[in-house]
């Protein structure tokens, strides 16, 4: 009779072992299946927060479908107490074992609101825009110029919570006393710095920060990609450019960056400047002219005068025999690749052809009329403005 017992008893442990485990396989799989989202969307986690209340939010957003199976799942992979405050992008499908990732590892929010400081050739801009889930790009909710405009109430709203994040992108360019002066006039930047990194050594480009580092951080990052843009193109560089060293590359494409915004066309003005340094021709650049007046130290708002042009500087360019002894501003990367790449061509003029482009011409005759269509272009335009 007790050995019978026994047997049943042994029997049905064994029924619910394999119970069990077949309830924890299917919950394994239930766990890393993927979810019923259906549109992406940004998950809000509130600091405090905790599994059960960001199971129940998800579950409210038809991002899972079991909270409590959610809140399982990540006590089991030991993740409860890792979780992050912040604003996360959910992906449609996403499975609990992704979402659980997502907000646990990093640490840093994924969407929600960015406030981007653009730091620009003529002026500093502040932008908030917010990451739209269904389409993963952002829509701007308020621009303004903090110099000229009142600062809207968008903006000092989001700098109160704690999951906004910060970006200052910096335009091709832009001289690194502009870049020194716009951040230094940032608030949420600490230690103002006072030394300016050597003209052209900062790359162009979009830098997240937080709120407390330091503005000699964010130059590091920028002085470190420089040198790393510089040194790739200087290695993949075309043969027999009149060019000695990548510093004076970097001086070169300085020159290219300020004499186009045409990403179209930055090869073929470099294969000017190319072709007039291999003739021995003085290059005969205005912003060269502009720098040497007025030192990085921003704009010179107003026409150059003929006085200007004669009047000599280390950076004339219609006085000195070469490049100048710096670059003029900091380029982006795909000027200094178009000096090193320069497009191969007999040009040794250009002038602007009034679409924001230019023409461009390998003798003098031709040079002279296409700037008598310009010459046209301005009066015309002077003209209809009443000037």
């Amino acid at each position: 009779m007790w050995r019978h017992i026994a047997s049943n008893a042994l029997t049905l442990f064994i029924v619910l072992l394999f119970l069990v485990g077949g309830a924890i396989a299917w919950g394994a799989n239930q766990y890393r299946a993927s979810g019923p989202l259906a549109q992406a969307i940004c998950l809000r986690v509130e600091p405090g927060s905790n599994m059960r209340r960001v199971g129940d939010e998800l579950a409210g957003q038809g991002a899972v479908q079991s909270p409590v199976m959610f809140r399982i799942g990540a006590d089991y992979a030991d993740k409860s107490q890792q979780l992050k405050a912040g604003s996360f992008l959910i992906e449609a499908g996403a499975s609990m074992e992704q979402i659980v990732d997502a907000i646990t590892e990093g640490g840093q929010s994924t969407c929600g609101t960015e406030v981007v400081y653009r730091i620009g050739v003529t002026r500093t801009t502040i932008q908030v825009r917010e990451l739209d889930p269904a389409t993963n790009r952002y829509e701007e909710v308020v621009a303004f110029n903090p110099v000229e405009e009142a600062v809207p109430a968008a903006y000092t709203d989001v700098k109160e919570e704690a999951d906004t994040r910060y970006r200052a992108a910096v335009a091709e360019g832009v001289t690194s006393w502009q870049i020194v002066d716009a951040l230094n006039g940032l608030d949420l930047l600490d230690q103002d710095v006072t030394d300016i990194p050597p003209e052209g050594s900062l790359a162009p480009d979009s830098y997240e920060f937080s709120p407390g580092d330091t503005v000699a951080s964010l130059l590091t990052q920028m002085t470190d990609r420089q040198t790393r843009v510089l040194a790739e193109a200087w290695e993949n560089r075309a043969p027999d450019l009149p060019l000695e060293s990548p510093e004076e590359a970097l001086i070169l494409a300085s020159i290219v960056e300020k004499e186009t915004g045409v990403s179209d066309e930055r090869r073929q003005v470099a294969s000017v400047f190319v072709n007039r340094l291999n003739d021995g021709m003085r290059l005969q650049t205005d912003p060269t002219v502009i720098y040497g007046i007025t030192q990085g130290q921003g704009v010179l708002g107003r026409g150059l005068r003929q006085s200007e042009l004669r009047r000599e500087t280390p950076w004339n360019t219609y006085v000195i025999p070469a490049l100048p002894p710096t670059p003029i501003a900091n380029p982006g990367r795909a000027s200094i690749e178009a000096a090193l790449n320069p497009d191969q061509t007999d040009f040794i003029f250009f002038v602007a052809d009034g679409t924001g482009g230019h023409a461009f011409a390998t003798n003098l005759d031709d040079h002279n009329a296409n700037v008598a269509v310009w010459r046209a272009i301005e009066a015309e335009r002077a003209e209809s403005s009443g000037n």
